[in-house]
């Protein structure tokens, strides 16, 4: 059984997977459109074929268009792209779903989550680098790295955000009974590879 709190992963995707995910990506949501049930994933490699959980951010015109992800996954990283692709193309429930003329003006951005552990102390946040997981009682929160780079928050208000997201007060992260998680994710996007 895979230990919640810390896995590691055999290494950083080179740039030819990251342009191979990120293809597929965007050829599962088009087949979607079209109403077929996915695209073929013939170029597999071992990182891509590794358990491991992924997001699927899609940007349009600088504004977020969709984000699914799982922090963990026991499907292969190009399955769990695939599905995250698809579910937030169609199924965030923040946002209606995908019609074909957006595609193009997409940018799909993936985050390969590379280790999750336990948070033994805030001050080891690093900003750009870790994201953030907080779990208290039934209530559950997650930010990627990039969010608060982004957003150009400090420590304390990247804590106070993944406690807002989680429907929690801000200062939940401070309860003794709230698990606190950190984790890395490579994060790469298409809007440089764009076909």
């Amino acid at each position: 059984m895979v230990n919640l709190f810390r896995f590691f992963h055999s290494g950083t995707l080179t740039k030819s997977e990251q342009r191979l995910l990120l293809k597929h990506a965007r050829n599962c949501i088009e087949a979607k459109m079209h109403g077929k049930k996915g695209s073929k994933f013939s170029e597999s490699t071992p990182r891509l074929d590794e358990e491991r959980g992924a997001f699927v951010t899609l940007i349009k015109d600088d504004n977020l268009r969709g984000c699914v992800g799982l922090a963990q996954s026991t499907q292969p990283l190009y399955r769990t792209v695939q599905d995250m692709a698809i579910t937030a193309a169609f199924e965030d429930p923040r946002f209606p779903p995908m019609e074909q003329a957006e595609l193009a003006d997409t940018v799909i951005e993936i985050s390969a989550v590379s280790w999750i552990r336990e948070l033994t102390s805030v001050r080891k946040i690093r900003i750009r680098r870790h994201g953030l997981m907080i779990k208290l009682k039934d209530a559950k929160g997650l930010l990627l790295p990039q969010v608060a780079a982004r957003n150009n928050w400090d420590r304390l208000t990247f804590l106070e955000n993944v406690c807002i997201k989680a429907g929690l007060k801000k200062d939940d992260w401070k309860n003794p009974a709230a698990k606190m998680m950190i984790f890395a994710a490579q994060v790469f996007s298409d809007s440089y590879h764009r076909r």
